[in-house]
C-alpha cells in the first residue's frame, strides 16, 4: 500500500552567514512511519528538524504539509498539528499530570476528556505513580517520559524527536528506547527524529536519512542503510569498519568471487570479472575461532587465518583487529575473549558468509 507523505521538503537549503549549512533536494516523511535521520555532530540534523517543524524557515525551497507548500501565513496553523520533543525536557513547576495537561491547554483542548487523556499517556509511559510528583524532584529518564506524554496526549499528525535519548544514561535510555518504539509501532504516529546513534535508529526507524555535511547521502529502508551503504562515507558512518579494495575474478551461480591481499573472497552479490571494486564488512558478521575449529562450519564461505593485532574495548563488546593480509575487524564479547584466549599475537581464524560482505562500488 502506498502511504501519502505528511511533510516534505523539496530543493531546501538553508544559510548562515553566506554558507549553505543544510541542502536537501528531497524529503518526505510517509503516513505512519518513523523517519530516522543520522549524522555525525554539526551534520545538519537540528537544523533540519526545525525547517520540518516549522519553526525556521530555509533559505530556499519549499516545505509542504500534506500535499500544500507552507507559507508564512499557515505556518502556526501547520505547526499546531505537530509536537516536538527536545533532548533536554522543558517541564513546568508543576505536578507530572499538570505538565501533561498543560500542551492541551495551550491549544485550547482542555475540557471534557482531558484527565482521561492525561491517565492514558501516563500509564502508557509507565509514569502514572508519578502523577502527583512535582516535576523539578523527577530523575532526567522520568523527565523525558512526561515531555513525551505532553507531546503524545496531542494526538499530533506529526511528532519530531530531537534526541529524545542522548542526555540518558545507558540504563535509562535502555528501559525507554523499548517502551517508545512499541508506542510509535502500535499507533503508527508519523515520527522524524533525528540522533548521531546507529542503535537507535536501527530500534527505531522503518527508513532512515543519512545526513553528512548538510546533505542527504542515503535515504531507504532501515536494514538497507546498515547493510547495503550506498557510499564509503555512508559505510564508514553506519559502522562498516572494514573496507578494502580487490579485484574480481569470476562470477557463478549468484556468487562472486573478489581478489583481496591474495584471500578469494566469495561474495553473494553481482560483480563484473576484472573490476577493481570496495568491500565492506561489519564486525558483528565476522566470527572468530581457533584455526582448528573452522573447517566444521560449512554454511560460513569465508575462512581467512591470520593473528591477532589489537584488541579495542567498547559497546556492546569488545573490538579486535585480525591481521589477515588486511587489517579486519571483528567484535566479539567479553565471555569469548576470556574463552578464546584471545591476546594480541596469537593465531586466529576470522569466518563470515558470502552474504556478509557487502559491494560499495568502484575502487
Amino acid at each position: 500500500m502506498t502511504r501519502s507523505p505528511v511533510l516534505a521538503l523539496a530543493q531546501v537549503g538553508v544559510s548562515y552567514g553566506g554558507g549553505e549549512v543544510l541542502s536537501v533536494e528531497a524529503l518526505e516523511a510517509l503516513e505512519g512511519e518513523v523517519l530516522g535521520v543520522i549524522g555525525p555532530n554539526g551534520s545538519g540534523k537540528s537544523t533540519l528538524l526545525r525547517v520540518l517543524g516549522l519553526l525556521e524557515r530555509p533559505t530556499r525551497g519549499e516545505v509542504s504539509f500534506r500535499g500544500r507548500p507552507v507559507d508564512a501565513r499557515s505556518a502556526l496553523a501547520e505547526r499546531r498539528r505537530m509536537a516536538m520533543v527536545f533532548q533536554q525536557p522543558l517541564l513546568a513547576d508543576m505536578t507530572v499530570a499538570e505538565n501533561v495537561a498543560l500542551g492541551l491547554a495551550f491549544r485550547g483542548a482542555a475540557g471534557d476528556g482531558t484527565e482521561r487523556r492525561v491517565a492514558h499517556w501516563l500509564e502508557r509511559l509507565n509514569i502514572a505513580p508519578l502523577r502527583d510528583q512535582r516535576a523539578r524532584t523527577l530523575s532526567g529518564g522520568q523527565a523525558q517520559r512526561v515531555a513525551l506524554a505532553r507531546a503524545l496526549v496531542l494526538a499530533p499528525e506529526v511528532l519530531l524527536l530531537d534526541e529524545p535519548f542522548s542526555g540518558l544514561d545507558e540504563p535509562t535510555r535502555a528501559a525507554l528506547l523499548p517502551d517508545v518504539a512499541a508506542i510509535l509501532r502500535s499507533d503508527r504516529v508519523t515520527t522524524v527524529f533525528v540522533t548521531h546513534d546507529r542503535g537507535e535508529a536501527q530500534a527505531l526507524a522503518d527508513r532512515v536519512a543519512v545526513l553528512i555535511g548538510g546533505r542527504v547521502l542515503q535515504l531507504d529502508e532501515t536494514a538497507r542503510v546498515f547493510h547495503a551503504p550506498a557510499s564509503e562515507e555512508v559505510a564508514r558512518f553506519v559502522g562498516v569498519e572494514t573496507i578494502v579494495t580487490g579485484r574480481v575474478l569470476a562470477r557463478d551461480h549468484g556468487v562472486t568471487v573478489v581478489d583481496v591481499a591474495g584471500h578469494k573472497l566469495e561474495v553473494a552479490a553481482a560483480g563484473r570479472p576484472g573490476d577493481l571494486v570496495r568491500l565492506g564488512i561489519r564486525p558483528e558478521d565476522v566470527t572468530l575461532m581457533p584455526p582448528t575449529d573452522a573447517a566444521p562450519l560449512s554454511s560460513a564461505r569465508n575462512r581467512l587465518t591470520g593473528t591477532i593485532a589489537r584488541l579495542v574495548p567498547s559497546t556492546p563488546g569488545t573490538r579486535v583487529v585480525v591481521d589477515v593480509g588486511f587489517p579486519l575487524v571483528a567484535t566479539v564479547t567479553t565471555r569469548s575473549i576470556q574463552d578464546l584466549g584471545l591476546v594480541e599475537g596469537v593465531p586466529i581464524t576470522a569466518v563470515f558468509k558470502a552474504s556478509a560482505p557487502h559491494l560499495i562500488g568502484p575502487a
